[in-house]
């Protein structure tokens, strides 16, 4: 008992710094910003208590229910594209020989890149006149599929998810090939004796005992999505005619350019209860589903 008694306490004094630290850069600010959110303005000079009235105007803004729905598409986009491929590509490259290291760190690399040049990477493979998808469409003889993908309204937001797919794959990467290779080897070998092999070994065996890993990786994927920011900022600024209008972008918009700190502020509080109320949603779907 005493020993177990030290264990925790030697844990505490371990973790304490990491915690204060957290808490002073990330959850003071999450309620600092909330409580702004109460005050028209301007960034500088005193603050005038309105109540409410930030608040209202963002439930009220068609501009702020717009933006949700094109963080939406990302959403659904990183869920649906960054966990299956990330996971495909664990089940392939779980094991430790050279060329999978090497197709482990090229995977990996776009992580490592600044998610500006990111942006600007992908700004230029867009580009309806020089860029490389619509280059690539001309030589392959499907002109009529070329289009201007960043201004278009009815693709744009699935042509910038493509980016956003593409550079946070690695991660999730890492954290599935750690749970493959953290499963024991027991579990493996029973369902080979068993006749579990191929599809039916991953359906019954693999999957199942990944599936706590799974819903963390959807959880980030959901947070991460509803962040987003560089890639669309960098690409198309929320445009045009804000048809790529994210949360964050309007959030920035709405703080920096016009010096509405109040209403900024309760921008940022509103992704913070959306992004919960989604996060819960899928671990209840998840849950029923398990």
């Amino acid at each position: 008992m005493q020993s177990r008694g030290r264990l925790r306490g030697l844990l505490v004094i371990t973790l304490l710094p990491a915690l204060l630290l957290y808490s002073f850069f990330v959850i003071v600010p999450i309620f600092w910003s909330s409580y702004y959110g109460f005050f028209d303005w301007s960034g500088l000079g005193d603050a005038t208590f309105i109540g409410l009235q930030n608040y209202m105007e963002v439930i009220q803004d068609p501009v702020f229910w717009r933006a949700f729905k094109n963080n939406l598409i990302i959403v659904g986009a990183s869920v649906l594209g960054q966990v299956p491929i990330a996971l495909g590509l664990a089940l392939l490259l779980r094991k430790s020989s050279l060329f999978q290291r090497f197709v482990r760190s090229a995977v990996f690399l776009p992580m490592v890149i600044s998610t500006v040049v990111v942006g600007l990477i992908w700004g230029y493979i867009f580009d309806p006149d020089m860029g490389a998808v619509n280059t690539v469409l001309r030589a392959v003889g499907l002109e009529g599929w070329t289009r201007a993908w960043l201004s278009d309204p009815s693709v744009n937001m699935y042509a910038i998810s493509v980016p956003i797919i593409w550079n946070y794959i690695g991660p999730y990467l890492i954290i599935f090939i750690a749970a493959i290779q953290n499963m024991p080897s027991e579990i493996e070998e029973a369902a080979l004796l068993d006749g579990a092999t191929g599809w039916k070994k991953l359906i019954y065996i693999i999957l199942p005992n990944m599936w706590g890993t799974i819903k963390v990786v959807i959880v980030l994927c959901i947070s991460g999505s509803l962040k987003a920011f560089d890639q669309v900022f960098v690409m198309t600024g929320g445009g045009p005619a804000q048809s790529t209008e994210i949360l964050a972008t309007y959030m920035y918009n709405n703080t920096f350019l016009v010096y509405r700190y109040g209403f900024g502020s309760a921008i940022s509080t509103m992704i913070i209860i959306l992004s919960l109320i989604l996060i819960i949603i899928s671990q209840v779907l998840m849950k029923r589903k398990n």
